[in-house]
């Protein structure tokens, strides 16, 4: 490809991303205004071939991505763009969610096969709300350590984990006592069983979460805990089935694209709730937002 590339644009324009950066000055960066600076840059080339140069520096910083206030102004745009309208998982994707359909929620009639559905159906028709199945996200492994950073940082949710219309606060509230703070960022970032129970009551008696019989468990948590969590679902409550990420079956190409599988399925869960620290439940939250969901259907713990 670089090969094809150099002979066909032997002397590109260069762009440099830290030179768009720097350009605002000490003006703070929105997405929105990145995008139009961006757009105002390549309108002025008339290049056919344009090089963004290799750089440390992203286009969009993580700072913009983890901040609210600095991505969702380009919300009302991007979710209109065909990037997102035309939106569609990999025939890899789409068919490791259908093998494993009858695990996560049983289907009570019949249903075409995602992947037997034809391209041109949009992003909204074709991922639909799975009705009566509730998602979790429950982060482990590294988040035992990044849960204390972040209560250190005092930070704040990941952008698309923080839409106005979500009924979850962003974050911890910055005035409470240091002791109640570090707690409350606990709970909030590394939950453990008796705290997940007590959210699923909370949201089981909203309307959002009415009707809600099957459970499903995104997570890289060791086997052992999320069998306990399991038991404590199932103490708690009736459910037609209760199953997480470990059960999904897989081909060996599948394998390496489970985690965007676990994403598909949140999407399409009638409630889910994550972790508002994660970039993988900001991904959930992003496409349900994109497809009219009901933003109360969308909680963090």
């Amino acid at each position: 490809m670089k090969e094809y590339w150099d002979q066909v644009c032997p002397e590109p324009t260069v762009i440099k991303v830290e030179d768009v950066i720097e350009s605002f000055g000490d003006v703070e960066t929105t997405a929105a205004s990145l995008v139009e600076k961006w757009v105002e840059l390549l309108d002025k080339i008339e290049d056919p071939c344009v090089e963004v140069e290799k750089n440390p520096r992203q286009v969009f910083e993580l700072w913009v991505m983890q901040d609210a206030k600095r991505l969702l102004d380009v919300w009302p745009s991007f979710s209109q763009s065909p990037i997102m309208t035309e939106f569609g998982w990999s025939s890899l994707v789409e068919l490791g969610f259908d093998t494993n359909r009858e695990l996560f929620a049983p289907s009570t009639g019949i249903e075409p096969y995602l992947s037997s559905l034809p391209h041109t159906v949009s992003n909204a028709q074709r991922y639909t709300v799975i009705p009566g199945l509730l998602v979790l996200h429950i982060r482990r492994g590294d988040f035992v350590r990044h849960c204390k950073r972040i209560a250190e940082w005092q930070a704040r949710f990941f952008g698309y984990n923080a839409f106005p219309s979500m009924p979850d606060e962003d974050g911890v509230p910055r005035d409470l006592a240091p002791s109640l703070k570090e707690e409350r960022y606990r709970i909030r970032c590394y939950p453990e069983i008796d705290d997940i129970v007590k959210k699923i009551e909370e949201v089981r008696n909203t309307d959002a979460g009415r009707g809600l019989r099957n459970a499903y468990i995104m997570t890289n948590a060791p086997g052992e805990w999320v069998a306990d969590l399991e038991r404590a679902l199932q103490r708690a409550w009736s459910w037609d089935s209760v199953t997480n990420s470990r059960e999904l079956l897989v081909n060996p190409e599948q394998e390496y694209v489970k985690q965007a599988v676990d994403v598909l399925i949140g999407q399409r869960a009638q409630v889910f709730i994550g972790n508002g620290w994660s970039s993988l439940s900001g991904q959930v939250s992003m496409l349900r937002m994109a497809n009219d969901f009901p933003p109360a259907s969308t909680r963090m713990w």
